[in-house]
């Protein structure tokens, strides 16, 4: 059962926002779809998009500028929210933008208070593609998975956990190593708990390193994102890539930012580089 908030007609397809209310996270989700004209006449791929610290699913759908190649390419792109809300979801108890509401990192909580809300990973791999089997003409046999900083995390960890799953992944400007990182080791110590063992099933590097299957991934990592040094630590991914000769495409944009600038320059790249790998995707 999906509640349709919003309607609105773009590039000859249609952009849904509608809620649900989640077993998983035990509260009413809200996420939205792009469908492009394709999806008039049976299933098509689809695209996850998962955003970063402190957004909701309105930043991607609002600032990419992604639909008019997702038009031509006949791929839906689906964006949900970036955590658990409502009045009884818990929140960081100082406020603070980089954990709690807005900030479920895309992990399965396993401490409390966390726990009862904070199952972001059961979301994103398992209900929400159901809910959207069930109500759009979507193929989510036919899947791939990009995000943003946080979201980049999160389709990058998602991905290589799930390779059956998704056709391809990109990030921009993900969070490599979480575990190595302030946002990642107050988010993972507070979902997760003491024991790195359980970080590592959420962090990127930690994944390859332990040897992750490969497939298609498409990393963009602006020179001038002011997180890159302290949070994001590509460094690190790309060596631990080469170490296990894990084939990943990864590009330095020189001067571009952490924003929604820099993404709305790559995202018909990141586009056309899943449907490349996604089958039935017009040319």
């Amino acid at each position: 059962m999906i509640n349709i908030l919003s309607r609105a007609r773009v590039f000859g397809g249609e952009h849904i926002r509608f809620t649900h209310e989640s077993d998983a996270t035990q509260c009413t989700m809200t996420a939205a779809i792009f469908l492009p004209p394709a999806a008039a006449e049976g299933d098509v791929p689809l695209l996850f998009w998962l955003s970063g610290l402190t957004c909701t699913d309105e930043n991607f759908m609002t600032k990419a500028g992604a639909f008019r190649m997702a038009a031509k390419l006949g791929l839906a792109i689906v964006a949900p929210d970036t955590s658990p809300r409502g009045e009884d979801v818990p929140d960081d108890p100082e406020g603070a933008y980089d954990f709690g509401l807005g900030a479920g990192f895309y992990v399965n909580a396993t401490q409390e208070p966390w726990a009862e809300h904070y199952q972001m990973y059961d979301y994103i791999v398992s209900e929400l593609p159901e809910l959207l089997d069930e109500h759009f003409p979507v193929d989510t046999n036919n899947m791939s998975i990009s995000g943003h900083s946080m979201g980049g995390h999160g389709a990058l960890t998602i991905a290589l956990k799930n390779p059956n799953r998704y056709q391809s992944v990109s990030a921009f400007a993900p969070i490599c190593v979480p575990m190595d990182c302030p946002w990642g080791e107050k988010a993972f110590s507070h979902y997760l708990g003491d024991d790195e063992e359980e970080w590592e099933k959420y962090d990127t590097c930690a994944l390859i390193e332990a040897g992750a299957p490969e497939l298609p991934m498409l990393v963009d990592q602006g020179t001038a994102d002011t997180f890159l040094e302290e949070q994001l630590l590509l460094d690190e991914l790309e060596a631990v890539c080469a170490d296990a000769g894990f084939h990943a495409l990864i590009r330095r944009q020189e001067g571009y930012d952490h924003s929604y600038f820099f993404i709305s320059t790559f995202i018909e790249d990141h586009l056309r580089f899943h449907a490349e790998h996604l089958s039935h995707s017009p040319d």
